[in-house]
């Protein structure tokens, strides 16, 4: 028998790999929260699967998405990662990532840990859709603006609505997957 998937992930082995495993299942680690951050970011104005494709490319690039570390980087690091043509190089989204990483353990500190932060516009529990289509899925929610005013209010760069909103369903803030969907019920 077939699984019924959200229609967004096709038949490409990665992105349904990526659907059944992951996308949609509540995270609380902070490292990992951090990755999807960083991810997202540079995934805006791209497709989610050139990120998919070049995620451990920037997981190698960027030391396991250590946050204490990339928030220490160095010019000279900078001018490396913009030479490696394993990652998105661009100029603006490695800044923003440095800076981020500043601003994520500056929450951390002030929260306790990012997972506090974040989960906090949710009362900590995952936000539970009902769509019947990828069609009914909005790219942004009054929730994700006001998360991403904050973030931005915090010194966050590239965090818009949209970005935020993808954070979210990738972590599992939301569930979005559609009803149909085998994944729907299991998150």
């Amino acid at each position: 028998m077939t699984k019924i998937r959200c229609t967004w992930c096709g038949t490409d082995p990665l992105y349904m790999e990526y659907h059944d495993t992951e996308w949609g299942v509540p995270v609380y680690d902070d490292d990992k929260l951090f990755e999807f951050l960083i991810l997202e970011t540079f995934q805006a104005g791209l497709s989610w699967i050139t990120i998919l494709r070049k995620r451990e490319n920037f997981r190698v690039a960027f030391d396991k998405f250590d946050y204490e570390k990339i928030a220490r980087y160095s010019e000279n690091k900078y001018n490396n990662l913009l030479q490696d043509a394993g990652i998105i190089r661009n100029k603006l989204k490695i800044r923003a990532t440095i800076s981020n990483a500043q601003a994520f353990m500056d929450i951390q500190k002030e929260f306790g840990s990012f997972s506090n932060y974040i989960w906090d516009f949710t009362n900590g529990k995952p936000i539970r859709n009902n769509h019947k289509s990828l069609m009914e899925v909005p790219a942004t929610t009054e929730l994700s603006d006001v998360i991403s005013k904050d973030l931005k209010k915090r010194g966050f760069k590239f965090v818009g609505s949209t970005v935020i909103y993808a954070h979210m369903q990738a972590t599992g803030m939301v569930n979005d997957h559609t009803t149909e969907c085998f994944r729907y019920s299991q998150v």
